[in-house]
C-alpha cells in the first residue's frame, strides 16, 4: 500500500476532523496516525494526518478540497525521502555531521550537491561522492553570486535547501525561489553577540548557557520560523575556544533534529511561529 502524509491547516470550524477522515474512509484509505491542533490565538486549524491505501492520490485530494472550506491549505505528500542541497562555507561540523547521517541512511533526504563559496570542504565532500560547486564569491556583487548559485539549483531542482553553516547574507530575491523551504542553523546569541566570534564576545560577558537555533529563512535576518532550539551550560572554567566547540556540537544535533521533522512533513508555518506534530 501507499503511504502518505496529509497536512492540512485552515480557519477553525466544526466537524473539519469528521470530514476529513470521512472523506479517507469511504475512499478506502486507513488511518493509520493524526494529530489535530488548534491555534485559540488566531481560531486556526492543523492537522496532520499518516494514511495508506490503494486510491487515486490526485482524486482523494480534490475529494478533500470539495469536502472543505475554499480557504483550506491542502497539502498531500507521499512518504519518501526529501531531494536537497547544501550550500555551506568553511565550517565543517555541520556538513560532515549531515554527510554521515546520508550515508548511514539515518537523513529521511537524497543530498543531490553542495554549493559553496569557498573550496575549503571539497575534499570532505568527494569521500562521500556528492556533486561539489566551486561558486567564488571574489569580485562578483552579491546578485550576481546568487544568480550563478540558482543556476547550479537549477540543475538539481531541490525540494529544500540547507545552510549548514553558509556565511551569506540572501537576498529577498533568491529567498523568494525557495520560500519556506530554505532551513538556516547559527549560534542562540542572537540579537545579542552580532558580528565576529560570537562565543568570544559572550565569554567576555561571562554567559552560562550556550545554544543554537535552526529556523526557515525569510526576508528579516535570522528572524525566520524557528524549527528547532537546544542549549547546554557553560562555566568561567571554559575558555572562548572550548565554549566554541561546545557549541558546534550543539548546532549539529539541532540542525540534525530539525531537518527530522521538517522532512518527516511535521512542521506548519504560522505567520512567522511553527506548529510541530
Amino acid at each position: 500500500m501507499t503511504a502518505h502524509v496529509l497536512l492540512i491547516d485552515c480557519p477553525d470550524e466544526k466537524g473539519l476532523v469528521y470530514r476529513i477522515t470521512k472523506t479517507l474512509y469511504e475512499s478506502d484509505f486507513n488511518v493509520l496516525k493524526n494529530d489535530e491542533y488548534v491555534d485559540n490565538s488566531s481560531n486556526h486549524f492543523f492537522m496532520r494526518t499518516e494514511f495508506a491505501g490503494e486510491g487515486d492520490s490526485n482524486v482523494i485530494l480534490k475529494k478533500l478540497q470539495e469536502a472543505l472550506p475554499d480557504t483550506a491549505n491542502i497539502r498531500l505528500n507521499p512518504q519518501k525521502k526529501k531531494d536537497i542541497v547544501l550550500l555551506v562555507t568553511k565550517e565543517h561540523h555541520c556538513l560532515g555531521d549531515l554527510l554521515i547521517r546520508y550515508a548511514y541512511d539515518e537523513l529521511n533526504a537524497n543530498i543531490l550537491a553542495v554549493i559553496s563559496n569557498h573550496n575549503v570542504l571539497q575534499p570532505l565532500v568527494a569521500k562521500f561522492g556528492i556533486p561539489f560547486h566551486y561558486i567564488s564569491h571574489l569580485h562578483k556583487t552579491r546578485e550576481e553570486h546568487e544568480e550563478m548559485v540558482l543556476k547550479a539549483l537549477k540543475i538539481y531542482e531541490p525540494e529544500y535547501l540547507v545552510l549548514a553553516k553558509y556565511m551569506r547574507i540572501l537576498n529577498a530575491s533568491f529567498v523568494s525561489h525557495y520560500s519556506n523551504r530554505i532551513i538556516n542553523i547559527h549560534h542562540s546569541f542572537l540579537p545579542a553577540f552580532i558580528g565576529a566570534n560570537p562565543y568570544k564576545q559572550a565569554f567576555n560577558r561571562g554567559v552560562k548557557i550556550i545554544g543554537a537555533t535552526a529556523h526557515f529563512v525569510n526576508d528579516d535576518l535570522d528572524e525566520g520560523p524557528i524549527i528547532e532550539q537546544s542549549v547546554i551550560e557553560v562555566n568561567h572554567r571554559q575558555s572562548w575556544k572550548e565554549m566554541a566547540k561546545a557549541g558546534r556540537d550543539v548546532e549539529k544535533i539541532v540542525l540534525s533534529r530539525a531537518l527530522k521533522l521538517v522532512f518527516q512533513d511535521r512542521v506548519f508555518i504560522h505567520g512567522n511561529k511553527t506548529i510541530i506534530f
